[in-house]
């Protein structure tokens, strides 16, 4: 009795504030849609890259990039970090709005994360100053380098914090590059906010290890977690918590086509020996991963995966995995053309969210939102069902 009460009550709920999307989404039925967020061109900004995408403890979805004002490319360029928002679900989305802009520096790599206990929404970004980017970043945590900021909201995303210089906290002095992410953090069940990170610390940019920074007060410290060492250089990734407590680290490898992955069993102090997961094709290129459903209030456990599933940046895939990442055996393609970063997240109505670059002739023409249910990922296979 008192499990159908708690659903139609979630279904009471849901329809009060999701009803204009809930009349196109019919539960047990494939749905699909996309919107193109940023374009580039559009709002006076060259190209658009780097997708972060983010779901408020109040169901508002918050997109971010970075924002290459006057020419495409990496740092060292004019590089700013901006935001949408939309509260319909991701059908519309509101006016560009610029969070941090550096002048002639960057702003570049963000990475999210919601605070669930307190309802903070977080984004870290790297800093970097004019004339400055991955080949010439000097050692430091200040000057010619790269420096790492947060800003922060409590209000929804409506209004930000002025950024919060962190590089003294999660930067060692003998490091001269790397980023969060980029994508999203993790938050564990314990409360302890997990950011995903990669740093280089050689004149050789492909000389780079991903490893962890960690806060256990809310943000308001943070801590530099384990480092998953290796003889095959990674950088860039994402973190998801395991059904029994570990922690999956999912890795952009410096060599190779297929994502390089490691464990922890002591909430990423340290991580087992880094792999290649055979079954994750991989073009050298950022990747999401992310927490779908576990059985404590699903009937399954669900790992979420997104990547350009190629040798070439192209064929924007989502995977499923119901076995703590060890085989994925239902996966969807998103978008057949060229693609590349992408960011998942997941809806209050339980659907799922993926922020993507693509183009026609290449993968950084535009950024898009698309949105899916788990009967469109599974052909119909899989439907949730609430304990």
């Amino acid at each position: 009795m008192k499990k159908t009460v708690s659903v139609l009550l979630l279904a009471v709920i849901s329809l009060t504030f999701f009803s204009c999307e809930i009349r196109k989404f019919v539960p047990g039925k494939s749905f699909f849609e996309q919107t193109d967020v940023f374009v580039a061109g559009q709002d006076g900004i060259a190209e658009y890259r780097i997708p972060v995408l983010l779901t408020s403890n109040q169901g508002t979805l918050l997109a971010f990039c970075d924002a290459r004002v006057d020419k495409p490319g990496d740092s060292p360029n004019n590089i700013d970090l901006v935001m949408k928002r939309s509260t319909d679900n991701g059908k519309t989305w509101g006016p560009l709005r610029v969070l941090l802009d550096a002048g002639e520096g960057g702003t570049v790599d963000s990475c999210g994360l919601v605070d669930r206990k307190t309802g903070t929404l977080w984004v870290f970004t790297v800093y970097c100053p004019v004339g400055i980017g991955t080949k010439n970043a000097k050692s430091g945590i200040s000057g010619s380098t790269f420096m790492y900021w947060a800003i922060k909201s409590d209000d929804d995303g409506q209004t930000w914090s002025d950024p919060i210089d962190i590089t003294a906290m999660i930067k060692k002095p003998e490091w001269r590059a790397g980023s969060p992410g980029p994508g999203k953090g993790l938050q564990l069940k314990n409360g302890r906010l997990i950011i995903p990170k990669y740093y280089r610390s050689t004149d050789d940019s492909s000389d780079s290890t991903s490893h962890i920074v960690f806060s256990d007060d809310h943000g308001k410290s943070w801590e530099l977690g384990g480092e998953a060492q290796s003889q095959e250089k990674t950088n860039e990734s994402q973190i998801v918590e395991l059904s029994d407590g570990r922690l999956l680290l999912n890795m952009r490898g410096e060599s190779g086509n297929f994502r390089k992955v490691a464990r922890s069993s002591d909430k990423g102090l340290s991580w087992s020996k880094v792999t290649n997961d055979m079954t994750l094709i991989d073009s050298r290129c950022q990747a999401s991963l992310l927490n779908f459903t576990d059985n404590t209030n699903y009937q399954k456990n669900r790992i979420l995966f997104s990547n350009p599933a190629s040798t070439k940046r192209e064929k924007m895939t989502i995977r499923l995995s119901y076995d703590d990442g060890w085989t994925w055996p239902a996966e969807r393609q998103l978008y057949a053309g060229p693609s590349a970063y992408s960011c998942l997240t997941i809806l209050s109505d339980m659907t799922i969210g993926c922020l993507y670059e693509r183009g026609q002739q290449g993968p950084y023409e535009k950024i898009t939102f698309a949105r899916v249910n788990l009967e469109w990922l599974t052909k119909g296979k899989d439907s949730l069902t609430p304990k």
